[in-house]
Parts: C-alpha cells; sequence; structure tokens
C-alpha cells in the first residue's frame, strides 16, 4: 500500500531515534556489564556481530542468479544399487526434481553411500533420463575423475545426444579427492595439469561444461570456518584456472569452465553472506586478471555436519533455514540432505520432504522471486565484507605457500581447519552451540524412524597411492552426544534398564523445580535417565523455609536404584538443606554426588559433605557426561 501524507504526518510526530539513544537505553539494561561481552557475539573467523546496524549504502551490483528465476531443485542419486538409484531419480523428477546429483562412491559428498564409477553403472543409473529436456546432472566425483566423464561421454554417445544439448556439471576435483581421502595417485601439484586436457578433450566433444569445480564442502564438512572455506574453494578454483589457460584456453573462456559447491548450514546469516561474498570474491579475481566479472554458477548443499541422529525430525528445520539461507543468497542450485542421512541410506519418505522443503520455499513462499533480498541490509553486507576479507587473507596465505596443493602437503590448511574445529566441539561441549533433540531437549523415549536396509560402501584402493597427507575427514557436531545415547540403549537392551541418576529436591516445587528441570535436560542428552519426585519436605524450617526429610529422600533413593544422585533447589535452600542432603546422600552409597548450580561460597563445605561435581550453564556437559556413564556403566564412552 502506498504512503499517504496523513501516515507521514502521523510518523512526523515521533522524535527521531538515533543510535546514541539507544546505546543510552541499552546502557541501563546492562547497568554498567561491558556491551562488547553483552552483545556483540563472534563468529569462528573472530568477525565481529554487532546487534544493531544502519541501512547500508545500496551495495555494487554481482553477477548472480537470473532475476527471479528459481534455484534448481537438486536430489542426491547416491544408491549403490543403479537400478535402485535410477528408480528414485525418475520418482524425483516426476515430481518435482529439476536437477540431480550424481554422487560416486568415495566423493567428497558420498557421506558413505554412493554409485560405483563404472560405465555399467552409470549407464544404468540414468536409463530413461533425457539428457536434452533441460534438466540439468551434476557430479559428485571421487578419484576417478576421468573414468566417469569418460563413461558420461559414452552414454551421450550411445543415445545419439549432441552434447551441446546436454547440461551437464561434471563437478571434477581430484584435489577435493586427494584432501578428503589423505592420499593421490599423483602428486598434489600434478592433479590440476592432469585435469586440464580432459576438461579441454569434453569440450573439443561440445559439451558446454561446467567442469571443474571449487568446492568448499570439504573445509565445512571438516569443521573449518567460513572464511577457510571460501578461501579454499577459491584456491582450488585458481589451480584450475591456471592448469586451464596454460593448455591454451583463453582465460576469460577458462573461468566459465569451474563452478563452485558450498555447505549451507542453519546460521542463517552467515550463510547467506558466505554465499554473497563467494561472488565478490570471484568477481574481484576476475578483476585482477583483467576480466569483466561474469555470472559464476553456485551449488549449495545442506550441510552435513549439522546432521543429528537423535531427534532427526529437528534436520527438516535445520534443512529449510539452510535452503532458506542459500537461496536468498543466491545460489543456483540447492541439494537438500534428507533428514534420515545420519542414520543411513534414506528411504522414498525422507527424499520427498528434502525435496518438499524447496518446492514449498520455491512455489508457496515464491522467494527466489526477490533479487538478493539482502542488499543493502546493514547487517548482512556488513558480515559479507568481513568475510570478504578475512577469506580473502586466508586465500593470500595459501596461495603464498604455493598454492592449494603446496599448501595440503605442508599441512597448512588442515592445521588452520584443525583449531577451529576443536574450537567448535568445545563450543558443543559446553552447550554454547546447542543441537536441539541432542545436546538440549532430547527425548529419550524417541520413535525410531525408518532408513533402507543397504549396507554402506566401502571403496577399494586398487594402488598405493604416490603421496599421503593428512586427511581433511568429516565430522558431524552431534556424535560426542550420540555416542553416549548408543551407550544408553545397549545397556538398556543388556539390562532392562537405562543409567539413572536420582534428582534429590530440596524444599518445595517453586524450590527445586527450575533446576530440576535443568538438571534432567543435562543427564538425558547423555542418555542418563532423571528419577525425579515432588521433594521431601514435611515440615516448616527458619525463616518460613520447607524443611526436607533427609530419611525419605535416601529411602527413595535407594528405590530408584540409580548410583548417583544430583542435589536441585534454590541458592536459599542450599544453605540451609544441601551439605546434610550430599553426606545422606553418599552415606547412602551415592557413587558421586552432584549440585545444580554454581556453588559460590558454599563450594568448600559442599565439597566436604560429599558433593564432587557442580552442573550449571556453561561447564562442560559432555566430559562431566563422559565420567557419569564410568560410574554408573562401568564403562568409558
Amino acid at each position: 500500500m502506498a504512503e499517504t501524507s496523513d501516515d507521514l504526518a502521523f510518523a512526523a510526530e515521533f522524535p527521531p531515534a538515533t543510535r546514541e539513544d539507544w546505546l543510552r537505553l541499552v546502557d541501563g539494561v546492562l547497568k554498567g556489564a561491558p556491551f562488547d561481552r553483552e552483545l556483540v557475539a563472534r563468529t569462528y573467523d573472530g568477525l565481529a556481530v554487532e546487534p544493531l546496524h544502519a541501512r547500508a549504502a545500496a551495495p555494487p551490483p554481482v553477477a548472480a542468479r537470473t532475476p527471479g528465476a528459481p534455484w534448481q531443485v537438486s536430489q542426491r542419486v547416491d544408491h549403490p544399487d543403479p537400478a535402485a538409484a535410477n528408480a528414485e531419480a525418475l520418482h524425483d523428477l516426476e515430481n518435482g526434481a529439476t536437477a540431480l546429483s550424481l554422487v560416486l562412491a568415495g566423493s567428497p559428498g558420498s557421506y558413505d553411500y554412493g554409485l560405483d564409477a563404472s560405465d555399467a553403472a552409470i549407464a544404468r543409473a540414468l536409463e530413461g533420463f533425457h539428457f536434452d529436456a533441460g534438466v540439468t546432472i551434476e557430479l559428485d566425483v571421487g578419484p576417478d575423475c576421468k573414468a566417469v566423464s569418460d563413461a558420461l561421454v559414452a552414454l551421450v554417445k550411445r543415445r545419439g545426444i549432441a552434447p551441446g544439448a546436454t547440461a551437464i556439471r561434471f563437478g571434477l576435483d581430484p584435489i577435493s579427492a586427494a584432501a578428503v581421502a589423505g592420499e593421490s595417485a599423483l602428486p598434489l601439484d600434478e592433479l590440476a595439469p592432469r585435469l586440464a586436457p580432459t576438461v579441454s578433450d569434453l569440450l573439443a566433444l561440445g559439451f558446454k561444461g561446467p567442469f571443474a569445480v571449487g568446492d568448499g564442502r570439504v573445509v565445512h564438512n571438516a569443521g573449518g570456518s567460513e572464511a577457510q572455506e571460501l578461501a579454499y574453494a577459491l584456491s582450488v578454483a585458481i589451480a584450475y584456472l591456471r592448469a586451464l589457460e596454460q593448455t591454451g584456453i583463453p582465460i576469460a573462456d577458462a573461468r566459465r569452465l569451474i563452478f563452485f559447491r558450498l555447505a549451507a548450514d542453519a546460521d542463517q546469516y552467515l550463510t547467506m553472506a558466505k554465499f554473497r561474498a563467494l561472488r565478490k570474491l570471484w568477481a574481484r579475481i576476475e578483476n585482477a586478471c583483467g576480466l569483466a566479472p561474469e555470472p559464476i554458477v553456485v551449488s549449495a548443499e545442506t550441510a552435513w555436519r549439522m546432521m543429528t541422529k537423535r531427534d532427526p525430525w529437528v534436520n527438516m528445520l535445520r534443512a529449510a533455514i539452510a535452503v532458506f539461507s542459500a537461496g536468498l543468497g543466491g545460489a543456483d542450485s540447492v541439494n537438500v540432505l534428507p533428514y534420515t542421512a545420519a542414520l543411513g541410506l534414506p528411504n522414498r519418505f525422507a527424499r520427498r520432504m528434502a525435496r518438499n522443503t524447496q518446492l514449498i520455499l520455491l512455489e508457496e513462499s515464491n522467494l527466489a522471486k526477490v533479487v538478493d533480498p539482502a542488499g543493502g541490509t546493514g547487517g548482512i553486507e556488513d558480515l559479507t565484507q568481513k568475510l570478504c576479507a578475512a577469506a580473502w587473507a586466508s586465500f593470500q596465505t595459501v596461495e603464498g605457500a604455493g598454492g592449494v596443493g603446496a599448501a595440503l602437503v605442508q599441512g597448512l590448511i588442515q592445521k588452520r581447519v584443525a583449531i577451529t574445529r576443536a574450537q567448535r566441539q568445545a563450543a558443543i561441549s559446553r552447550r554454547k552451540d546447542p543441537l536441539t533433540g541432542t545436546s538440549e531437549f532430547p527425548d529419550l523415549g524417541e520413535a525410531p524412524v525408518s532408513v533402507l536396509d543397504v549396507a554402506p560402501v566401502i571403496v577399494a584402493r586398487h594402488r598405493p597411492p604416490a603421496v599421503t597427507i593428512e586427511a581433511m575427514s568429516r565430522l558431524r557436531l552431534a556424535e560426542p552426544f550420540e555416542q553416549l545415547r548408543d551407550a544408553s540403549d545397549r545397556l538398556q537392551a543388556k539390562t532392562g534398564a537405562r543409567p539413572k541418576v536420582f534428582l534429590a529436591n530440596l524444599g518445595r516445587l517453586a524450590d527445586f523445580g527450575e533446576r530440576a528441570m535443568f538438571a534432567k535436560n543435562f543427564f538425558e542428552v547423555g542418555g542418563i535417565e532423571a528419577v525425579t519426585n515432588d521433594g521431601f519436605s514435611t515440615s516448616q524450617g527458619p525463616e518460613g523455609a520447607a524443611k526436607t526429610d533427609l530419611d525419605a529422600l535416601v529411602a527413595a533413593f535407594k528405590a530408584s536404584r540409580a548410583k548417583i544422585g544430583c542435589l536441585c533447589s534454590s541458592d536459599k535452600n542450599y544453605v540451609q538443606e544441601a551439605a546434610a542432603a550430599a553426606r545422606a546422600l553418599s552415606i547412602a552409597g551415592a557413587r558421586r554426588v552432584y549440585f545444580a548450580g554454581r556453588p559460590g561460597d558454599l563450594e568448600p563445605t559442599l565439597r566436604t559433605s560429599g558433593v564432587d561435581t557442580f552442573i550449571y550453564a556453561g561447564c562442560d556437559v559432555l566430559a562431566t557426561l563422559q565420567a557419569a556413564h564410568q560410574l554408573v556403566a562401568g564403562f568409558a564412552v
């Protein structure tokens, strides 16, 4: 609706608000606490994320997806049985998919499944697929780049299709295949030069490409930061660009033969900024080469590392945010990992949910209709520029080391990623980065979900490698907590009961309710069932406080058959009753007594009374639960 003069007059009645006005109000709330500590977040690249930004100046245009055009809805073709893979691929295309990601076993994005690289397997998987119907195929290839491209070329030829009528992104990336495997049949500095003739041959046959890919997922899957992911993708792309130019392909043409692939995760703003930053960074490289920037193809895949086995339904929400962010960030194609991908090979229902996540956002929410909706938004523009600067600095470091191959051999990239990975794992352990359904809000009785009964693919090594490097091994952030839950499930299957913790609730519900809920959540994320109660208050103590019947508490502890106990109450009640309750539990046989909350000045008294461990927001949850499993189950996790 257009503004009227009355609307403007009404708005004029309000005094103008300035940043200084806002800061004065904030200072009143913070009461002297440091602004930067309380309200400024920092990414794993150390980039400051401010709470408030002014509108940014109109950004210079960056060549991106065609305005108003939807991104491609891509579906994985990764079933090891080519016939089953073919059935799923055709079903996906009939129900809304507009692109296919042909995943080969052992590729960076195979996640334990994928097709064999043989001619027969690829031909069977693509049986009935019309190469000239406008549907894109994107390959996710491992070390067998040449074999896969040869098989696809032969298939197109047998079908009598003109190569120029196909839409194939060949996804050739031997550098990333070596980085993930930790080994290569050739020295790493020879991989790009060996790839260039393959690309030249495909180009000569009439295929349009793009052919080589700078795949940032390698770093993202290993726990790296956004700037590290961008820098790696740029470094790989530059290696291929140089090799193609050296084969005689003009650099203006060579750049069009390369595309990019990034991971999209549930951090909406960082993901949007990352995809926008990639285009700006590559445009800077094009300018440095004396070229006017052109649109690049950027493919997205929802992040493997954010996937969870526990409460996998939450993966649908994570994927929806990731698709939203990648799409609005300008991705040309998006591939959603089905919500059960961490549990095994997804069934048709899981694949349908992955497909429909995109279709709803495109067809019902019309997200693709707006061109770069984050453009000019102060926060996103600021984060994009900061990411560009950090990624460019990291990229220059890799180039200064001799390029991506040399940096991988030296372990430079791996060491930097390992530092960030360790920081992420520490944040997960302390629930600074919570995982809903896994490290927060667990459901010990969650219903199992179904996956296909298909064994993971083991990729055989055919010859000894010419070089070995430190592998960029992938991780899922939830795995340490999942191991605790798995141990709990095994104990239940063996004995009929899970490990337990008795909640020693002191006082009335109003005293212990909040901390009892905290303790229940705390222990059950590790599969340790919390045995709770309504407290053991029998009479009024000093100043009207409820007094706990310690005999009843001890009897309830023994009846629970738990081996450990946790005190839960208010700070005021703790002063009166915590020490006596801890002694009572210790005498009754508790192998460890926990205390929910920070002890403050009570700590010396509590420790001498039998309290062993204090649990509170920000403590090392994972280490505490691992030690608890050792106590209650008798084995380390």
